[in-house]
C-alpha cells in the first residue's frame, strides 16, 4: 500500500534561518513583487544588482517620485509585497506618500520600508508612528546593502501586520 506523504517545513525545523528562506524561494514559483519608490537612479541600479546576487525570487519594479509611486498603486494591478521608500524625492515626497497610502483602505496592508540616506531620530520616530513597518539608512557598502536587504525580506516574511517595536523599527546589516 503506497501512502503519500506531505511535510511542510516551518522555520522551528531550521537552525538557520537563511537556510528556510533559501527553501522557500527554491520551491517558491511566484517572484516576491517589490516596489522601490527612489528618485537616485545610482540606488537604484545598486539596489537591483544587489537584488539579483540573493537567493530571492524577486521581480523589482521602480518609480523615480511620489507621482508616479501613487499612481502606479492606483491602476489597479497586483499590489507589491514590500514597498522599499526614499524619503527625499521630487513631486511628491515619501512622507506625504506614506500618509497616503496608510489613509487608503485597499493600499494600507503594504509593508512599507523606509530606506534614505538620511537619520534623523526624531523622523525615524515619526515614521513609525506613520506606520511604516521597518527603516533602512542606506548603507555606503555594496555588501551590506545585499545584507540588508535580504535582512528586511527575511523579517517581513515572518512579521505579522501588528506594527513593529520601536527598538526593532531600524534594519542594520550588522
Amino acid at each position: 500500500m503506497n501512502r503519500a506523504l506531505s511535510y511542510t517545513a516551518t522555520p522551528c525545523h531550521f537552525e538557520n534561518i537563511y537556510l528556510y528562506l533559501i527553501l522557500l524561494c527554491m520551491m517558491n514559483k511566484t517572484p516576491l513583487n517589490l516596489l522601490l519608490a527612489d528618485d537616485d537612479l545610482d540606488d537604484c541600479i545598486f539596489f537591483k544588482e544587489a537584488l539579483e546576487e540573493l537567493p530571492v525570487s524577486a521581480k523589482l519594479t521602480t518609480v523615480h517620485d511620489g507621482v508616479k509611486l501613487m499612481q502606479l498603486l492606483e491602476t489597479g494591478q497586483p499590489l507589491p509585497d514590500v514597498l522599499y521608500l526614499d524619503l527625499n524625492m521630487p513631486r511628491k515626497n515619501g512622507l506625504d506618500c506614506l500618509n497616503e497610502i496608510k489613509q487608503d483602505e485597499k493600499l494600507k496592508q503594504i509593508p512599507i520600508i523606509i530606506f534614505s540616506t538620511s537619520f534623523d531620530s526624531d523622523v525615524v520616530d515619526f515614521l513609525h508612528e506613520r506606520g511604516a513597518k521597518f527603516y533602512i539608512c542606506k548603507p555606503a557598502e555594496f555588501s551590506h546593502l545585499k545584507k540588508i536587504i535580504f535582512k528586511s525580506i527575511e523579517l517581513i516574511a515572518m512579521s505579522s501586520n501588528d506594527q513593529i517595536p520601536r527598538e526593532d523599527f531600524v534594519i542594520t546589516a550588522i
